[in-house]
């Protein structure tokens, strides 16, 4: 299954990957050294808790990769520009008391204020829709109502 994200979601991933990978374990592995040059390591603290930071960052680093590898980058500011809403599309939606709310459909991974998963069902709702169409989103608090104010590509 394809799993998509944005440029600027992708470059924070790889940016986190490379600051763990180039950064963090090397200095922690310095301190587990250190650590391990004062001895027995069967009752050393220090040595023991390092180690366990190290397969802790390890393990971030594998699944960053795996993460990385599987993704397929798109760049919303370098998509043909299109009326309908797909991701990486910024969607400005009112509901049915007149309230306007605008969300840029991202991936599950780089979600943050204003952001709506593409798999979420607001953005499944959204995906392929024009101005002036309306969705209707099942939620917790009950099924809203949404027409599309707004399709923009930033």
């Amino acid at each position: 299954m394809k799993r998509y994200i944005t440029k600027a979601g992708f470059d924070r991933l790889r940016e986190e990957f490379r600051r763990l990978l180039y950064d963090e374990r090397p200095r922690v592995t310095r301190e587990v050294s250190v650590a391990a040059a004062h001895g027995d390591r069967s009752e050393n603290y220090e040595y023991k808790l390092g180690k366990k930071k190290l397969r802790e960052i390890d393990g971030k680093i594998h699944r960053l990769q795996k993460q990385l590898e599987s993704y397929e980058v798109v760049d919303p500011s370098t998509r043909p520009k299109t009326d309908r809403a797909f991701f990486g599309a910024t969607v400005t939606v009112e509901d049915e008391e007149g309230k306007e709310s605008t969300y840029q459909i991202v991936g599950g991974e780089e979600l943050a204020p204003g952001c709506v998963s593409y798999e979420a069902p607001l953005g499944k709702a959204l995906l392929g829709k024009r101005e002036g169409d309306s969705v209707r989103v099942r939620r917790p608090a009950g099924e809203v109502e949404l027409t599309i104010v707004k399709v923009e590509w930033k």
